[in-house]
């Protein structure tokens, strides 16, 4: 597996948390403070976008690191749950990057 794959998976992740936490931000005071209708709808809709493509890179981590459907369900649901994908890439990482190295290690056929 190279690299890469683990790479955008974990940008994505962050990007996609701290959207998250952002929106929820932005509910706040839309709701609690009756202010921010706009600002809400347009982080509402980049979060969306982001998500989907979270959900792209995520799943292609998942098929290549051979993950059960309910580890993958797991890791494609927590871009929805505030702060959750912060822990979820970091177990993630810690588990996909042997893969990597012994992708790394191993020489190329001919």
């Amino acid at each position: 597996m190279k690299k890469s794959v683990l790479t955008r998976y974990r940008v994505m992740a962050y990007v996609t948390a701290v959207m998250l936490l952002v929106l929820c931000t932005c509910m706040v005071f839309k709701y609690g403070f009756d202010t921010g209708e706009d600002v809400t709808f347009v982080v509402s809709q980049l979060h969306g976008v982001l998500y989907i493509v979270y959900l792209v890179f995520a799943f292609d981590l998942g098929q290549k690191a051979r993950w059960s459907f309910g580890k993958l369900l797991w890791v494609l649901v927590s871009g929805t749950i505030p702060a959750a994908a912060f822990f979820v890439e970091r177990r993630v990482a810690r588990e996909v990057e042997p893969l990597v190295e012994g992708a790394a290690a191993e020489p190329a056929q001919a």
